[in-house]
This record gives structure tokens, sequence and C-alpha cells, in this order.
């Protein structure tokens, strides 16, 4: 591994001295700068760190299956099946009416397609060439293909920064950080998956447009930024970045005709192309989470603007001085007005509920419980950090002073996705994936720096076979050269252990499926999730409406192939909140709202008998907080669900509002009959450690219709009550 990370022209070099071959570097053939040798080396290691990059992903499908991970990528294989099977006309022109009842949701113009695009070419182009392989095995291994392509995007954008060993020490670096390996292990067939390798593919682009001035790279720069933008909602974070850096420039006095032509180029194409995406449309041109693009664009031309009238007046120095003045004055009173007058007739949008939480932590908490209850929404604590990066952490400065030190157009462009990505995943832990794959490149400029300057010296010792006083300026040089190299090998080591055991034992357990260890130590398996949507498939008419907690509905469409009321897209604050509203309610409550739903199965997740703590009891003060958020449910208050002592609890102390509950109901209905531990009581919850409090009770409008094999999941069917209005 440390050999991987070694600069390559370095190991080469060596190579050929042990070698002792002394004609070689007279017949070396050059090629770019390096030797064929150097060459080869290179590539090897890089096609290496790309293989190690698609195999370190596969511990999931080893272990258990090719499955699908999660919730979310559910949804993106029942779109890509459908993409497959009826092409894309059909496709952008889907109304799924088994989303949302009875609403309905329009999936081309609310998804970016770019995932499931990739997915279907991906699996035309093999077909094409008679290799016979099904959709879901292409969403399967799609993220580890696309982390390979990661790797290669990294090294050429670390070189761009950098050089050639920096570059393969950060695609080394990025093949296995566990930061990157979270959302993107076989199975794990999310946007993130592909969308990484776009936004390294145009940060990439965007250094060479600025490096050369060339229209060519600015196009594929632009183009590319169009890829990213159909596959995440992330691709704002790119948009607010390449701006910035331009105005960073612009205020170091760095900004020159390379960086207007780039910039131009790509604002302007790169929106054009963006705009042919349905779910994005014109917003460029009026949301607030794109006016600092269109803003810099403005400024880019002002500035070219009075760099030509200043050519032009060279020779009267103060008539330019009072003509930028008056420019500068009219320019800023302009802007100002249009952006006041278009904010007050609300033509440009207010920032969304997710952008005001990246500059307000406190926001979603307080105003958006639906998003405050995600938990990738939640601020990152210190132990992800390390988690995640591990020894990344001491190597991030380093490559920030090395940046530094030589400043240049590009490296203030990685200095400031340095800095605000370590801002960014300090609110929301989903952007530990930001991060990660600037830490790699840091880290690798700064791993790379250390080893040359240090094994540099141990060569110059080496060599020095003519007895030569040794520098004083500079003792035990030899010494201090070997312990440094020798350390960062140990931090190398330790760093290719920890993400290995990271990735095998944190993320590649697809949540579809569990595992856990018996006292005996061999492993046993709790499939009671595909169990209870096999279930649901097989044994309720089609035209079936499933209410459930938003969590699972991808999942319910995608294998049960029933209709949800709600599911993970989270648009609609209103129809979840009468979801929570029911399961917050008491039975009779709860049972008029799943009427006027028309709702004939409910599905809760249950731990308590397996230990499983992502519940439905574990989640039930989020959807009291949902449901109490609308004006619908004002009777829902957070504090008749805690006791007296502001605990919650579900045992005899427990407050009667909880204890008589639908969700705690359908939770416990005859778990109070059930031993779980020895000598614990009946009804032991063996996640919230307590007895339950409210035992003997019966529901009088549902009817228990599936309880799966470790009663992970419950699913009751609602009664048809009489009509109790009609005359006597």
């Amino acid at each position: 591994f440390f050999w991987c990370m070694a600069p390559a022209s370095l190991v080469a070099k060596q190579h050929r001295k042990k070698l002792n071959v002394a004609g070689c570097q007279r017949m070396a053939v050059k090629v770019a700068g390096f030797t064929v040798n150097e060459v080869l080396l290179s590539s090897a290691i890089l096609a290496l760190a790309c293989l190690l990059a698609f195999a370190s992903r596969l511990f999931a499908v080893i272990r258990f299956e090719s499955v699908i991970h999660e919730f979310d990528p559910y949804f993106n294989y029942r779109t890509t099946q459908y993409l497959v099977d009826e092409g894309f006309y059909n496709f952008h022109n889907w109304f799924d009416d088994r989303a949302w009842y009875p609403l309905g949701r329009i999936i081309g113009g609310t998804i970016y397609p770019g995932l499931m695009m990739t997915s279907s070419l991906v699996y035309n182009v093999l077909h094409l060439l008679h290799i016979t392989i099904n959709v879901r095995n292409v969403c399967v291994f799609l993220a580890p293909l696309f982390s390979s392509f990661t790797t290669i995007a990294t090294f050429l954008l670390t070189r761009e920064l950098k050089d050639t060993k920096s570059g393969l020490v950060a695609a080394c670096l990025i093949a296995i950080v566990p930061g990157y390996i979270s959302r993107s292990v076989a199975g794990s067939y999310d946007n993130e998956g592909i969308a990484i390798f776009c936004m390294i593919n145009t940060y990439f682009l965007w250094v060479r447009a600025v490096k050369t001035g060339s229209l060519f790279w600015s196009a594929a720069a632009a183009v590319a930024y169009f890829y990213m933008v159909s596959s995440w909602g992330g691709y704002v974070f790119l948009i607010n970045l390449i701006p910035l850096h331009v105005l960073a420039l612009m205020a170091t006095g760095r900004f020159d005709h390379k960086v207007y032509v780039a910039y131009s180029t790509v604002y302007v194409l790169g929106t054009i192309l963006s705009m042919q995406i349905s779910f994005v449309g014109f917003q460029p041109t009026y949301s607030s989470e794109h006016m600092a693009a269109l803003g810099t664009f403005g400024l880019c031309q002002i500035h070219e603007f009075i760099n030509w009238i200043d050519a032009k007046l060279k020779s009267r120095p103060q008539d330019f001085q009072a003509l930028f003045r008056a420019l500068v004055l009219f320019s800023a009173t302009l802007v100002g007005l249009a952006l006041g007058i278009a904010t007050v007739l609300g033509k440009i949008a207010p920032w969304t509920g997710r952008f005001y939480s990246m500059l307000d932590p406190t926001y979603a908490k307080n105003n958006i419980p639906i998003i405050a209850s995600v938990s990738e929404h939640q601020p990152t604590t210190w132990s992800s950090y390390y988690f995640d990066l591990q020894m990344l952490m001491l190597f991030f400065p380093v490559g920030l002073y090395y940046c530094f030190r030589k400043l240049t157009n590009e490296n203030m462009f990685i200095i400031l996705y340095g800095v605000t990505s370590v801002y960014f995943s300090g609110v929301m832990v989903r952007l530990m994936l930001v991060l990660a794959p600037v830490a790699c490149i840091l880290s690798g400029i700064g791993i790379s720096g250390i080893l040359s300057t240090y094994m540099k010296n141990i060569d110059s010792v080496n060599e020095g076979k003519s007895k030569k006083k040794e520098d004083k300026s500079y003792p035990f040089r030899n010494e201090v050269a070997h312990v440094v190299v020798g350390m960062v090998t140990v931090f190398l080591v330790m760093y290719g252990w920890h993400c290995t055991w990271v990735t095998a034992e944190a993320y590649s357990s697809p949540s579809i499926v569990l595992a856990a260890r018996q006292h005996d130590g061999s492993r046993m398996i709790f499939d009671d999730f595909r169990e209870a949507y096999y279930w649901l498939r097989y044994n309720t008419p089609e035209d079936a409406k499933v209410m459930s907690w938003w969590d699972y509905g991808y999942q319910i469409t995608a294998m049960a192939n029933r209709t949800i009321i709600v599911d993970n897209n989270t648009w609609n604050n209103t129809h979840i909140s009468r979801v929570g509203q029911a399961m917050s309610s008491n039975e009779s409550h709860a049972y008029g709202i799943m009427r006027e739903l028309d709702v004939d199965y409910v599905l809760v997740l249950f731990g308590g008998m397996t230990g499983y703590a992502s519940d439905d009891i574990n989640k039930f003060l989020w959807m009291v907080r949902i449901g109490g958020s609308t004006p619908e449910g004002a009777h829902i208050k957070e504090s008749d669900y805690f006791t007296p002592a502001g605990e919650f609890r579900i045992d005899k102390s427990g407050s009667k509002t909880m204890l008589n509950c639908l969700m705690y109901k359908m939770c416990f209905y005859r778990f109070g009959e059930v031993h779980t531990e020895h000598g614990k009581p009946s009804g032991w919850d063996r996640v919230r450690n307590a007895e339950i409090g409210n035992k003997n009770f019966q529901l009088e409008t549902l009817d228990e219709a599936y309880t799966t094999d470790h009663w992970l999941v419950r699913i009751y069917k609602v009664k048809q009550l009489e009509n109790r209005g009609g005359a006597p």
C-alpha cells in the first residue's frame, strides 16, 4: 500500500539505481516530460487504485447478495426499470398514481434523471455487446464503477493543481476513503453514486479552462456541469463555488482574460443546458441560490468593459478615473434597484428551507421539522470526522500550506473548496460526502510534498559516497528523513486498515437485510422487510392503499407494488402531517383520518422484540412534531407525550396520551404476552429496556393482518365500520 502512495518518479528512480542499469537513463524515451518507465509505473498505480476503489465496495454483495440498499435507491431502481421498459418519452411523461395517494406524482418533472439515464445507457450498451445482465445488477454495481471513474478524475484534478505524484497519492486516498464509500458501496443506488464523479470532473475541467483560457475546455466544463445538474441537487454548491473563485480572483487582482473566457462560457452554456432539466427549468434565472452566479457574470462583463475603456483612455488617466467612478456608481445603483424591485414583486424566489439550514443550523429545527427529522441532516460530530477521514484530518492543513506557499489561480480554487466544504460538512453530516474528495486532494498534495522533500534527503545521503563533511546547518539529515518517511508510512498503513474496517463493518450492511451475531458467534439474518413487502404484494388487492411513515414509501411501491399515502420525496408537508396526526392520535380520531385518506392497510416498524433501534417508536416524536406543525394538527402538543418530569417513556410511568395513541397500540399489540429475555417480565421492550405500561388492550378499528417472523414489521387492516349515521 505504501508503494502505491509513494511518488512514482522517486520509486522509478530508486528502481533504476538498484538495478544499476547504467545506460537506462541515456536510452529512456521521454513522453510529455516523463520517461516510459515513469509513465508505465504511474499508469499501473492508477489502474490498481481504480481496481481497489471498485473491489472495496463489494463487501455487501459478498456477505449478503446483490441487493439494493436503503430507501431512496428503491425509487431510483423502480424508475430506471420503467425507463428501460417504456423508453424516455413515456418515462419523461410518467404520472405515478401509486405515490402520494390521492395526489399522485409527475415523475419526469420532479427528479434529476441523470442517474436513471446513465444506468439505462450502461444497460443498453452491455446488451448491444451481448452481455446479458438485468437492470437490478446494473443499479447495484453502478456506484462502484463510478467510484473508479472518480479516482481517475481526482488524479487529473490534483495533477492540474500540483503534479503527477500528488495526483497518484490523492487517487489512492479517495479510492478507499470512508466518507465517500458510505454513499457508493455496491447496492447504494443513489444520486451521490455518480454525482461525486460529476462534481470532480467539472472541477477538473474548470481548472483546466482557467489555466488555458481555452474555449474548448470551457465548453467541456459546461457540459460536465450539465451532467452534474442532471444527477444531483447538490449542483447548487458547485454553481456557487465557481463564482466565489472568480470573485476571489478579482479581489486579489488575478482576474484576467483567461478567467473571463472560462467563466462566461461555463455560465452561459451551462445555464442554458441546465434549464433543459425539467426539475430545474427556469430556476437559474430567478432563484436566490443562483443569484451569485448571475451577479458574478455581470461583474465579469463590467470588469472587461472597464479594461477596454482603460486601454482606450491610457493617454487621459483623469478622464478614465471619472468615468470609472461614474460607471461603478451607476452599475451598483441599477443592480440594487433591480434586485429590490424583483424581490418585492416576487420575481426572485426566496431560499429554500434546506438552503437556510446550511446557513443557520437551527433553522430547520425551529421552522421545518420534516427537514430536521432526517438523520443525515443533523450536525456532524467530531467523531464522525475521524471515522470518515481518519489521518486526512492531519494532512488536510498540510496540503493547504503547500497551496498557500505557491499561490496560483487553480490553488486558490482548491483552497476555497476546502474551506467551504469544511464549514458545510459541520452543518450537515450528509455533506461529509462533499468534504471527502477535497480532503483527499489536499492530503495527497501534503503527503506527496513531505515524501518528495525527505526522500530526496535520503537519496542524497545514500548517493554521497564521496567523503564530504556533513552540512552543519542541517545535522542528522539522514536520520530525520528516515523518521519522517517512516511516520508517513505508518500513517498510510493505518489509513488502509481503518478504511477497510469501516467499509466492511459500518458501510456494507444493507438496511433491507439485517444481520446479528448470536451467542455462539454464528450469524443470524433478519429478512423481515422483504417478507412483509412480499406479503403485501401477494396477499392484498392491487388497488390497496398502504399508510406508513414516509421513510418506507419508496420500498413499499418498489417491492410491494402497492399505492402509498406518503413517501421519501417529502414534497407535501401537509400530507405527511396528516399521517403524523393519525399516528399520534387516539384510535377513534385516527380512524377518521384513515378513512379520509382511504387507507386499507397500515404498516409500522417495531424493534422491541429484536432490539432494532431504528423503529417507529424511536421516530415517534418527529411524527408528533410534524403532525402538530399544521393547523389541522393544532390539538397535538409534544408536551402531552412526556411525563410530568419531562421524560419520554413507554412503561407505566408514560403519559396517558402516549400509552393510548395509535402508534403505541400498533407496535405493542399482543406484545404484553411475549417474553423477550430470560428473567424479564412479559412485554419487555429490548430497545427501551422497559416493561410496556399498557398491555391488556384490544384494537377497535384495526385487525392484525400480518406480523413478520421477528416482529420487525407489523401490518394492520383498517376495518370497514358500519355507517352509524343512518336511521335506527
